[in-house]
């Protein structure tokens, strides 16, 4: 009954390999790759050890999607993180979905850094601070009405735009192989492959902060699992699409890397900020396409936004007042995003949103690695139609265990990226939404039914489009 309830409503299982692959693919493809290596290469300080981190930053990925496969194909349902950590931290009851929904409500916030820094591009202007914060929050307004209002063109713009940007990144690939060849005005495009280690940084915490970029970067490559009850053979198509997704992207990663470098000087693209693909674009075909590029990046950004809550009771799971789009979930959405916008100062919110986006999500893929050797351990006979090379699970782990103890290291700088912030502050945010999670838990399970003498008791509830939802009631204890 449990499975059959939990994968019941929506649209029923019509996703197949290829559209699967292809919501992979566009899922990891964001405005990350067009923005983040400038930053990844202040971080390290070389070419070389920027381009390492790619492919380690490939590896890790690889490692977690392979945890996901064994995970998703034991518990083929929608959900993702929530469903494997739910699966194994039965007890307290409740806690491991409240602390994750306390991560995705506060912290799944978008990159507005690197939209802002777009827009302005492609327009030609260089406006003051609050001009820059003000575009950026109406943008987020824009988005969370379209995606809430339309939704139908929403996934249209969505859809139309996922495919351009990698029409987009493979141009650039196959554009990074001429200029390489030499066929463009780029004078010396193997410039920054010679002593490509030189200036490399010898701090852990510098590593650490670069790879959670890289791996912001890779972030989607569990997207089938949050979607499973729309999939087809879920066991077969998580096997085939999420690898080969994967697979693809890597690829066009690590070469558009390539290109970058090759069309640009290393203090170029430390001068470009978040932009290294319109500098791209300005090195090798001039201004008018580097505008161009930079208004893509804009509206691939505005289609994107908008994730709906993992959870939630009767208003927050509907689909109001459409019928067809989550609203009071991407109204949630909407407002870390724009304290987010507006607390940070400008210069650093970009690498600050992805350092506290990524940092407590490396906690909870720890967790989930844990759970997976725990049921090895506990129900060694249980339905595994794919299993993890243990080897692989215990290198994502450590993983995961690096990036979470080495940032609260001090730099070399002692400043690290995101200066006058403390090098450590994404750290304390990252912590502190987890742990505001534990305290709301204990105030929701614990304090208040103890302060007025009632329990909690779950019930499931059908909405219109057949989707169960659990709410819980109060009954008095006599």
């Amino acid at each position: 009954m449990a499975l059959r309830t939990d994968t019941a409503g929506g649209a029923g299982r019509h996703l197949g390999i290829f559209t699967c692959t292809l919501i992979v693919v566009g899922q990891i493809v964001g405005t990350g790759i067009f923005a983040t290596p400038a930053s990844i290469l202040f971080s390290v300080g070389s070419v070389g050890a920027s381009l390492l981190l790619w492919v380690l930053g490939f590896f890790i990925s690889f490692s977690g999607l392979f945890i996901w496969l064994e995970l998703g194909t034991m518990f083929p349902r929608s959900g993702g993180e929530k469903v494997y950590l739910e699966a194994v931290y039965t007890r307290p009851k409740g806690l491991a979905t409240v602390v994750f929904a306390s991560n995705a409500i506060f912290l799944l916030f978008t990159s507005s850094g690197c939209l802002v820094n777009s827009i302005l591009i492609a327009a030609g202007r260089d406006p003051g601070i609050w001009a820059i914060r003000g575009i950026a929050v109406g943008v987020m307004i824009f988005t969370t009405l379209l995606h809430g209002l339309t939704p139908r063109l929403g996934i249209y713009l969505m859809n139309l735009l996922s495919l351009f940007k990698v029409f987009i990144l493979v141009f650039i690939v196959v554009t990074g192989w001429v200029v390489l060849a030499g066929g463009t005005r780029v004078k010396n495009p193997h410039a920054n492959f010679h002593n490509a280690f030189a200036g490399s940084s010898h701090s852990g915490n510098d590593y650490a902060t670069a790879i959670l970029k890289v791996i912001f970067t890779y972030n989607g490559w569990s997207g089938v699992n949050f979607v499973m009850n729309e999939v087809k053979t879920p066991v077969r198509t998580l096997k085939i699409a999420g690898p080969l997704g994967l697979g693809i992207t890597s690829l066009l990663y690590i070469f558009a890397n390539i290109a970058y470098f090759s069309a640009a000087t290393k203090e170029e693209i430390l001068e470009s900020g978040v932009t290294v693909a319109s500098l791209f674009f300005k090195n090798v075909f001039g201004t008018e396409a580097q505008k161009a590029l930079s208004a893509f990046i804009a509206l691939r950004e505005i289609a994107k936004s908008g994730i709906p809550l993992p959870f939630g009771n009767r208003f927050w799971a509907s689909n109001w007042p459409t019928g067809k789009a989550p609203l009071p979930g991407l109204i949630i959405h909407l407002v870390p995003s724009v304290i987010v916008i507006l607390a940070p100062p400008t210069k650093v919110a970009y690498p600050f949103i992805l350092n506290v986006q990524v940092y407590p999500y490396q906690i909870i893929n720890f967790f989930v690695v844990v759970g997976l050797f725990y049921l090895r351990w506990k129900k060694p006979h249980a339905n595994r139609p794919f299993k993890v090379w243990l080897p692989l699970a215990l290198f994502f782990l450590l993983a995961c265990a690096f990036l979470i103890v080495q940032p609260l290291i001090p730099p070399a700088n002692h400043v690290g990226d995101t200066p006058p912030l403390p090098y450590y502050l994404y750290c304390l945010v990252g912590i502190g939404v987890l742990l505001f999670g534990v305290a709301y838990w204990a105030v929701w399970r614990i304090v208040l039914p103890r302060v007025f003498g009632y329990e909690l008791v779950p019930r499931k509830e059908v909405l219109k489009d057949g989707t169960y939802v659990t709410l819980f009631s109060a009954q008095k204890v006599e």
